[in-house]
């Protein structure tokens, strides 16, 4: 008979894929803390969307507790009906319809990033420590892990975790050799508050989707309507459905978000369309640059980008991870962004760390069990990850537009890369067989079964 091995977690970081592994484990009877850097839960900027696929929504089921698994989904935002890619003067390239979310795993979904960070912190609070910036740990030859705080504390456990993103401490003294490197695109991302002005400047099927605009000099846009199940306010609608409403009802974490319908909209081209001093620009200098690189884009596309909320514009350099081969297994580990940074482009960044908090999360609890010994399990997990992981770096990268190398944003080739990529989208759009291989490929990438 296997005898049960008590272990103590310590996640350094709670962002999605720590606060998702502390969920697993707490429902497995497995102790853990998390220590975050930031001073509080509504720290930090969290309020942009975050797409969750099939293999993000079933590493939430699979760690979540059923009924906050439920409110996740109560949460998310009206589901995109329809792909769409449009031209910067407001061509309809593709519109392209999408499957519903009837299925709770295969399906694809919209979520504000502020509203999930809300949720899995929910039944979290006694475990989830703010303001406690890692400064370095210690492994002791006992066989623990020590965690040091920049306000002087400390934290013991068996097991220590790096969820704390692609600038990990934990990374940086564990694995010094694993570096970012940048991608070479520039992004400026913003949100419009909801209303019905708004919403007549996008196409119809853009209005009941997610949109991707092509132009020239190899500028990308993207478009996300964002419609939830309460008002400005913060009052339930009442097209909620009956169970959908007394989840949110019941639901603490409303009152720590200030998430209201809204379009998104974030821009990217190579570093060398923008201006160097980029990152230090803040509020409507940076709605003024947009419209300055933007002249010849359709009014209303202009309008959109002009009507954005001032507080909510914010420039980012993309980096990604430089991969790095198999390490020593010890009882120190890592999920997400703190090893696989990846560009947005596959769009799986925060669900290839949901993923490894699910995998890591069965791990630890087959030591719980005594099934498994601790560095035979964190090896397993480190054996599956590294691989995937790291193949997600590589497509991301690889997306069109999302490296600053690609031959989109060269000032010749550019030019037939666009036609290329606007005549396979009008077969897209066009041809049955052609949407529907697209369909298929989208969504067995993204963890469809």
């Amino acid at each position: 008979m296997s005898t049960k091995t008590p272990l103590h977690v310590l996640v350094i970081g709670a962002g999605f894929g720590g606060l998702t592994l502390a969920h697993g484990l707490r429902k497995a009877g497995v102790s853990v803390a998390v220590y975050e850097k930031q001073r509080s839960r509504t720290d930090g900027l969290y309020g942009y969307r975050v797409g969750i696929d099939p293999t993000g929504n079933r590493a939430l089921k699979d760690c979540l507790p059923p009924k906050l698994f439920e409110t996740f989904l109560a949460t998310c935002a009206r589901t995109p009906l329809y792909f769409n890619v449009l031209t910067e003067k407001k061509r309809r390239t593709a519109a392209v319809p999408l499957r519903g979310d009837a299925d709770l795993i295969n399906s694809e979904r919209s979520v504000s990033r502020q509203t999930l960070r809300q949720v899995l912190l929910t039944g979290l609070e006694d475990v989830t420590h703010f303001d406690k910036e890692l400064t370095h740990y210690e492994q002791r030859a006992d066989g623990t892990v020590v965690a040091y705080f920049a306000d002087g504390s400390s934290a013991t456990g068996d097991v220590l975790v790096a969820a704390d993103g692609a600038h990990s401490a934990v990374r940086k003294q564990y694995l010094p050799h694993a570096k970012l490197k940048p991608a070479g695109i520039t992004t400026i991302g913003a949100k419009v508050p909801m209303s019905p002005e708004a919403l007549r400047l996008l196409p119809v099927t853009s209005q009941k989707g997610l949109s991707l605009v092509f132009a020239p000099k190899g500028f990308m846009c993207i478009w996300h309507v964002m419609e939830f199940r309460w008002d400005e306010r913060g009052g339930i609608k009442d097209s909620a459905a009956g169970n959908d409403a007394e989840l949110l009802r019941a639901w603490p974490g409303m009152l720590f978000d200030n998430t209201r319908d809204y379009i998104s909209w974030g821009i990217w081209a190579s570093d060398d369309k923008f201006p160097k001093d980029v990152l230090k620009l803040r509020g409507q200098a940076l709605i003024d640059l947009v419209l300055k690189l933007t002249p010849n884009w359709h009014p209303d596309f202009r309008k959109l980008f002009a009507m954005a909320d001032p507080t909510t514009p914010f420039p980012l350099h993309i980096a990604t991870s430089e991969p790095v081969p198999a390490w020593q297994t010890t009882n120190v580990t890592l999920l997400g962004d703190a090893i696989h940074t990846m560009t947005p482009g596959q769009g799986v960044g925060a669900n290839t760390s949901l993923r490894d908090a699910m995998l890591l999360t069965r791990a630890l609890t087959s030591v719980h069990n005594g099934s498994r010994d601790l560095l035979g399990a964190i090896g397993e997990y480190e054996a599956e990850m590294i691989p995937y992981g790291f193949a997600r770096v590589k497509d991301s990268l690889a997306e069109n537009g999302t490296n600053g190398n690609d031959p989109l944003h060269k000032p010749v080739l550019g030019r037939a890369v666009l036609a290329g990529s606007r005549a396979y989208f009008k077969a897209v759009d066009k041809i049955p067989s052609v949407q529907r291989k697209f369909l298929d490929d989208l969504y067995t990438y993204r963890g469809a079964e």
